[in-house]
């Protein structure tokens, strides 16, 4: 207190920075339970943040790697010559795909297309009283072409050269197609119909890794559906599979090499960009989950707040007794602000420890490399810091509306 002339002036309260760590620290660690409660959602939203986005950078490395191994090694050629010419023929040649597969760079080429069984024949397991399945589509491919689609065979084996050299009646079907025929072992010799050619079914394809129609087909030799039905009605494609790097290049080269006097008779579609494309994905995967991981922090934001404003309601006496002796009312908002922040940062400690446990478990499960950005690691405890800063705003005012009369009543 100090005298002005007559007059003695009340100095206003003040409080260090010190004194208010100290009161808050006290505060939190009276009530443990209560602590822990409110921490609790720091720890789970900061967790998620940290964990959704470790996630996505690891899932995203892995994509930049199935970009890199099969997208970048595929090359597409159609034949757009019926639009240039008018003519009904095809033009690739009866040897396209060893002129494809002289290419440098070229690992497997072959030219395919799906095959119209005309008249309303259709396709079954039996000649007469087989079940009708005409909606299964039949597609003649050449050997390069089922190779350049990489199969996995669960039965027998798929055709080779020898077969569509000889134009045999064997055909391949996927896994789905067997089991609506009711195929399930090669051992009978089993057979389908298309129309009224009986075809032997040598293999059963349960994966692709180009092509996912093929699954759903029933695949035959080009020579054979070209010496039963003739020329094909749509447009043929021919699949490429590359060496890692040559996509391009060998895309620039087929059209001349397939038809040297007209080579826009072709159009060759190149791989996409990886770099576009992948970034492109990442970055959609980036913000889906991004978003995903401010949805939980502003429910663990709920959370805090409302187990905060519980306590401020419980500690009503304390408050007004810290009123009564001449605390102000910034000063109980500035302890209360200051506990629910450091309740944010130690559950933002916990939970980016948390959340790099479950990326690298998620890592590990999958025989992924686990990729976390150090950013994202340092700076958990600061957005458990503002969580918490943000949750104890309004319960911090409740606490400093307090009056001490009305809460020493109580």
């Amino acid at each position: 207190m100090r005298t002005f002339g007559r007059r003695r002036v009340v100095e206003p309260t003040r409080i260090s920075f010190r004194d208010l760590a100290a009161e808050s620290l006290g505060g939190v660690t009276q009530r443990p339970a209560r602590s822990a409660l409110t921490a609790i959602g720091t720890v789970l939203g900061v967790g998620t943040f940290v964990a959704v986005l470790g996630i996505t950078a690891t899932a995203s490395s892995q994509i930049d790697n199935r970009f890199t191994s099969l997208m970048a090694t595929e090359v597409l050629v159609e034949d757009v010559s019926r639009a240039k010419t008018g003519s009904p023929d095809p033009a690739f040649p009866l040897d396209a795909t060893a002129r494809a597969e002289r290419v440098n760079g070229v690992q497997h080429a072959g030219v395919y297309w799906s095959v119209s069984l005309g008249g309303g024949e259709s396709v079954k397991s039996a000649p007469v009283d087989g079940a009708d399945t005409g909606r299964i589509p039949v597609i003649a491919s050449a050997p390069g072409a089922l190779e350049a689609a990489v199969p996995s065979v669960s039965e027998g084996r798929v055709f080779d050269d020898w077969h569509d050299r000889t134009s045999r009646k064997v055909a391949v079907i996927g896994s789905s197609v067997a089991a609506r025929f009711g195929i399930t072992t090669l051992e009978t010799r089993p057979a389908v119909f298309l129309g009224d050619q009986a075809f032997t079914v040598i293999g059963i394809i349960d994966d692709v890794q180009r092509e996912p129609d093929m699954l759903l087909s029933v695949i035959i030799p080009h020579r054979t559906a070209l010496a039963l039905w003739g020329s094909p009605r749509g447009n043929p494609k021919m699949l490429v599979s590359t060496d890692l790097g040559a996509a391009r290049q060998v895309a620039a080269e087929l059209p001349l090499a397939l038809d040297p006097a007209h080579p826009d008779h072709f159009t060759a579609v190149p791989p996409p960009d990886p770099r576009t494309l992948r970034t492109g994905v990442s970055s959609d995967l980036s913000d889906l989950f991004l978003l995903l991981a401010v949805i939980c922090l502003v429910i663990g934001t709920v959370g805090i707040a409302n187990t905060t404003l519980v306590s401020v309601m419980e500690r009503v006496g304390e408050i007004g007794l810290r009123r009564a002796l001449g605390a102000r009312a910034r000063h109980i908002m500035g302890q209360f602000l200051c506990e629910s922040s450091l309740l944010g940062v130690f559950g933002g400690l916990i939970g980016s420890a948390l959340g790099v446990l479950a990326v690298v478990g998620v890592a590990l499960h999958q025989d992924w490399t686990p990729v976390i950005h150090p950013a994202t690691v340092l700076a958990a405890p600061g957005v458990g810091l503002a969580t918490g800063l943000l949750a104890g705003l309004y319960p911090a005012w409740r606490a400093s509306r307090v009056q001490p009369v009305e809460a020493l009543r109580r």
